[in-house]
């Protein structure tokens, strides 16, 4: 057996359980790295490297829940593709650290990490083949599915304690400006707004996911940044809490809506970079409008803005001739 680099990941040519662990391996951290739609194992370790750095928790959680999914899909027999692609363990690899993030970490909390990165896996395989109907991507929306009736259910069992994170149940209210932006706010809601992909408010752990995608693709990492970048101003210009923009709160969502329609569902382009700008200002408003409706349940907004903008501008691509989606080359 020969353990080999590739240009995505690592390789293994031969048999054995030897083998079989490598592409294992290389397949969970493919997952991590499809949380920013890359399916490259290099990309993986970094955003894995930038969660332990901020929180050995996190990052804990972050492995299990990717490594959970991905065996329960193998176990399955998931299409062996998709499976090696890594698209069967990014929705566990947010939902594990997504529960550790909102819940009471402890013996039970993790029994329900484990179970529910497992579901994903099946929620993921139903929404494929429902999705493949529209030609439309999945996405993060198992992750987003599975994590909100976790976290309902948590009104009905006793035994699992919400953290602060969670939001508190009750109409929504009108902000006030809060506080001053200045350049150090910048800076560090611009790396953290990548950061928050994984809940992580780190300007150093934005700064390694922002090393995986370039490794991955410059394009993304392009996209990434610029992403955060309008998410934080459209935050800004809209009177945001200053807190709230240090952390990345409004640069997630924006982030990866950009990395999706300017670097992996559409050819490069002028058009696709007004689109994808476009996508990344709608994903912000969108995550501010999610947020306050979700707010009398008590339940975060996640990446839903996301999934939502994704999917209205991939199912509006087709009547935009500018616009050539990757998938029909």
């Amino acid at each position: 057996m020969t353990i080999r680099l590739s240009r995505t990941g690592l390789a293994a040519d031969g048999q054995g359980p030897l083998a079989a662990f490598v592409t294992f391996v290389d397949t969970v951290l493919r997952g991590v790295g499809q949380v920013m739609l890359q399916n490259n194992s290099y990309a993986g370790l970094l955003f894995l490297a930038g969660v332990f750095y901020n929180s050995p928790l996190f990052g804990s959680a972050v492995l299990l829940g990717a490594a959970t999914s991905t065996a329960t899909a193998r176990l399955l027999a998931a299409e062996p593709a998709q499976l090696r692609a890594g698209l069967f363990g990014f929705n566990g690899a947010l939902v594990a650290v997504a529960l550790m993030y909102f819940l009471q970490p402890g013996v039970l909390t993790w029994a329900v990490v484990i179970f529910a990165a497992a579901a994903s896996s099946v929620l993921m395989a139903a929404m494929l083949t429902l999705m493949k109907v529209w030609k439309a991507p999945v996405l993060t929306a198992p992750f987003v599915f599975t994590t909100l009736c976790v976290f309902l259910a948590t009104a009905r069992f006793g035994r699992l304690q919400s953290t602060d994170q969670l939001p508190t149940a009750g109409l929504p209210h009108a902000v006030t400006v809060e506080g001053v932006v200045t350049g150090s706010t910048v800076v560090e809601g611009l790396l953290s707004g990548v950061a928050q992909v994984f809940f992580q408010a780190s300007p150093i752990t934005g700064g390694l996911f922002l090393a995986g995608l370039l490794v991955s693709s410059r394009q993304a990492g392009a996209a990434a940044l610029a992403g955060s970048l309008i998410g934080l101003m459209v935050a800004w210009g809209m009177g945001a809490a200053e807190p709230a923009i240090r952390a990345g709160a409004f640069g997630f969502n924006a982030a990866l809506t950009a990395i999706a329609l300017a670097s992996v569902f559409f050819r490069p382009g002028v058009a696709t970079l007004a689109y994808a700008v476009l996508g990344a200002v709608a994903a912000t408003v969108a995550y501010a409008a999610l947020s306050a409706a979700l707010a009398p349940l008590g339940m975060p907004a996640l990446t839903l803005p996301f999934v939502v903008v994704v999917w209205v501008f991939v199912l509006a691509a087709p009547a935009f001739s500018r616009l050539q989606r990757v998938a029909e080359d």
